[in-house]
């Protein structure tokens, strides 16, 4: 099986799995400890959770912290409703966790466009009254990098704060610096699914939406997981790490995949945008038996977090495409494991699959 669903979910380092192994012991070696709890294996614990915090923080810009969460989804619900802010404008291409979240916030939010390229011009108005901008630094579907700073200087200028979801740029491209609060999920930079984080910028103030405990800052109750914080703190170390080699890589990888489907059409900007994800379309493709001839290739006709639903991809409609040419659009997705034979084996065989059906 060859794996091109990485915006999906990205395979595990084997580094961050064998962090989290010694939080998963039984009872002799005492990894089971609750980091809550006031005795020594609880505070061993509890260092190993602040170590984590430290590591992921590192991917982030100074002055200010990091707030565990489940997911990046439940972050930037955290965000969004946490703060309080009722005037919220949000970019067209937005991942349904913000627009969605947003939307139950305040049913008539701004929607700012984005044009044929993806991306949200830095110059677009923003709507009188406006507290909060969410603009996402990678889009999930396009892979088409925002112009985040700009964006930001913008909101800040309407005396807004700006909300970044970070979750497919975060380990691979520098934090958007500019940014107020950034959401990160530990499962899609190579760490374990389960847990998420909110950095937010000092002297920003958020009201809990879980009660109970206030285990997390006052800002999350429950106990938190110590295997998943390490598992989440070594990916992101491995991250900073090799952020520059991953991006070679998957650059070399683009190269290939677009060398091979150099007919189809790309969806968003060629240039402005993350190497490790390619949306084509092809006119009159049906993506689903391309899916059921290519068995051993895993990929993705849209959106995973919206697979089955049978709508038509909001992202791809933003930009122009009609619903038939949205349905012909598959989005390819690799990674630091992915390899050159297998994008060029893979890609080979969908150019020929499409040949069968005469496009």
């Amino acid at each position: 099986m060859i794996y091109l669903d990485y915006q999906a979910t990205t395979p595990l380092a084997p580094e961050a799995r064998d962090a989290m192994l010694p939080w998963l012991s039984g009872p002799e070696a005492m990894g089971f400890a609750n980091p809550h709890s006031p005795h020594r294996p609880g505070r061993a614990a509890a260092a190993a959770v602040e170590v984590a915090r430290e590591q992921v923080a590192s991917l982030l810009p100074a002055g200010g912290r990091v707030i565990f969460t489940g997911s990046a989804t439940e972050a930037l619900n955290l965000a969004i409703q946490g703060n309080g802010a009722t005037g919220l404008a949000v970019s067209a291409i937005e991942h349904a966790a913000v627009l969605d979240t947003a939307r139950a916030v305040q049913p008539d939010i701004a929607i700012l466009p984005v044009g044929a390229d993806g991306l949200v011009a830095a110059d677009t108005p923003l709507p009188e009254g406006v507290e909060l901008v969410a603009v996402m630094q990678v889009n999930n579907e396009i892979g088409t990098i925002q112009p985040v700073a700009k964006l930001a200087h913008a909101a800040h200028q309407a005396g807004a704060l700006f909300l970044c979801d970070a979750v497919q740029g975060a380990g691979k491209l520098a934090a958007p610096a500019e940014a107020d609060m950034i959401a990160l999920s530990a499962h899609k930079l190579y760490g374990p699914k389960g847990i998420g984080a909110l950095w937010v910028r000092d002297g920003i103030t958020l009201m809990p939406l879980i009660h109970g405990g206030g285990q997390e800052q006052g800002l999350r109750s429950g106990t938190l997981v110590p295997a998943l914080c390490a598992g989440f703190g070594m990916a992101a170390k491995l991250a900073r790490e090799r952020m520059d080699e991953d991006a070679a890589h998957v650059a070399v990888l683009w190269q290939a995949a677009r060398a091979i489907l150099s007919d189809w059409t790309l969806n968003g900007s060629e240039r402005q945008r993350w190497h490790g994800n390619l949306n084509l379309w092809r006119d009159g493709l049906d993506v689903a038996r391309l899916m059921s001839d290519l068995r051993d290739v895993a990929f993705s006709a849209g959106s995973a977090c919206a697979s089955g639903s049978g709508r038509t991809s909001h992202v791809l409609t933003a930009i122009g495409l009609t619903a038939a040419q949205a349905k012909s659009s598959i989005r390819l997705g690799f990674g630091r494991y992915s390899t050159l034979t297998e994008i060029e084996d893979a890609c080979a065989k969908i150019r020929a699959a499409a040949a069968t059906q005469g496009v």
